[in-house]
């Protein structure tokens, strides 16, 4: 009876300044609403990519250069790659491995007449369109002897056509690809087939040329950035792993005592990987955001200290007539739990909302999960209850004589 008693005097005391109630819990609405979009962000990347993955199939292998180190890092890639070309043909004719996919990328300016665009530019073999599904809605993928030959042909995906051809059929069309004081023309032979964004991946924008042009003329280096390996059947994994590095070791004349220059991944190692790489992205995302709450709990605490200031000769009034220390405190939690809770409440039902709003343009699912929601709330009841301890505690210790004399 005596926490209904209290909860009445508290609703009646908030509801008696009700913007100044609501400019108080703002934080709190921010803050909770603020998380819950930011776990839903992480949780539905991580789906996003982790499908677009699985889709690739499960006998890929990727080989990347540099080397994994004790900790975790790997070292070694990107400008200081050792992969070649050739690398990619000797894994290759490994008995069990279907195909090798060589592949190198970079950043690139891409003009085509009076309209540019800053896309990926990926250099690969023509196996890339069976191995990594990549079939053309418009024109053909480039051939083995256009490899061989160093041409000038390129397929690009459905956002480069949006960005440089919106309005004409781009077969046939000439793009020129800036890299740096290197500028490349080349011939537009196909329209890659739209796959969408997924997370953080658009494979709409990008173009493929092949490997031999990337590195002649365009990137001018003789290394490549990975590449895919294509194995007869899952259960084969393990064994064609052991053989390509044991290949790759002789190839790059690696001694017994040291360590790889390169590293295998299968896609059971990229999606674990995957995992640990966004769980930590969304836990630093969720931990910015808790920044809001931890301000709105500092409002509250000054708004209800304002409050014990205002309502002292109340206060004195309760405990002249009786009422025991631990009521006061009571009754000032009870109200800093209220403007918290329901700061909770509606900052849950703002983030479900801009979640959805989110998810649906970046062009993910919105994943938001039960857990997301309990913690929302419970987190803005104990937001409420830490920042209320100290006014209460300051109310209830208020002497009732100087209280009753306060003006």
């Amino acid at each position: 009876m005596r926490i209904f008693k209290n909860l009445k005097i508290a609703l009646k005391a908030l509801l008696h300044n009700k913007s100044r109630a609501f400019l108080t819990i703002l934080g709190v609405i921010i803050g909770v609403s603020a998380v819950m979009m930011m776990l839903s962000i992480g949780s539905g990347a991580e789906v996003a990519v982790t499908e677009e993955i699985k889709a690739l199939g499960s006998n890929l292998l990727l080989v990347v250069p540099g080397s994994i180190t004790s900790s975790g890092m790997r070292t070694g890639g990107g400008s200081s790659s050792n992969l070649t070309l050739e690398d990619a043909q000797a894994i290759a004719r490994i008995p069990g491995i279907v195909d090798a996919v060589p592949a190198i990328q970079r950043q690139a300016q891409v003009i085509a007449g009076e309209r540019n665009t800053t896309t990926s530019i990926i250099g690969t073999s023509a196996n890339y369109e069976k191995v990594l599904n990549a079939p053309t809605s418009e024109g053909n993928f480039f051939t083995a002897s256009q490899v061989e030959m160093w041409e000038r042909v390129a397929l690009i995906g459905a956002t480069v056509k949006e960005n440089l051809f919106p309005h004409e059929s781009p077969l046939g069309k000439s793009i020129q690809i800036i890299n740096g004081p290197r500028r490349v023309t080349f011939r537009v032979i196909g329209v890659l087939e739209s796959k969408g964004a997924s997370g953080f991946v658009n494979r709409d924008d990008q173009i493929l040329i092949p490997v031999t042009t990337a590195q002649k003329l365009l990137f001018g280096t003789k290394n490549i950035g990975s590449i895919t390996v294509e194995v007869s059947s899952p259960e084969k994994i393990d064994q064609v792993s052991t053989e390509i590095a044991s290949l790759l070791r002789l190839r790059h004349n690696i001694p017994k005592d040291k360590e790889n220059d390169f590293t295998l991944f299968s896609q059971k190692d990229i999606l674990g990987t995957l995992g640990s790489v966004m769980n930590y992205f969304t836990i630093v995302l969720a931990g910015i955001a808790s920044i809001s709450l931890l301000v709105g709990g500092i409002g509250i605490m000054n708004i209800m200290l304002v409050s014990v200031t205002e309502r002292t000769r109340e206060i004195g009034l309760r405990k002249a007539i009786g009422a025991f220390k631990r009521d006061i405190v009571l009754q000032f939690l009870l109200e800093a739990v209220i403007l918290s809770t329901a700061g909770g409440v509606i900052g849950i039902l703002l983030g479900y909302g801009g979640s959805f709003l989110i998810a649906r343009i970046a062009g993910w699912p919105a994943v938001i999960t039960p857990l997301s929601i309990l913690l929302g709330f419970f987190f803005s009841m104990a937001v409420g209850l830490f920042f209320g301890i100290y006014p209460a505690q300051k109310a209830a210790s208020l002497n009732p004589i100087d209280a009753l004399r306060y003006e």
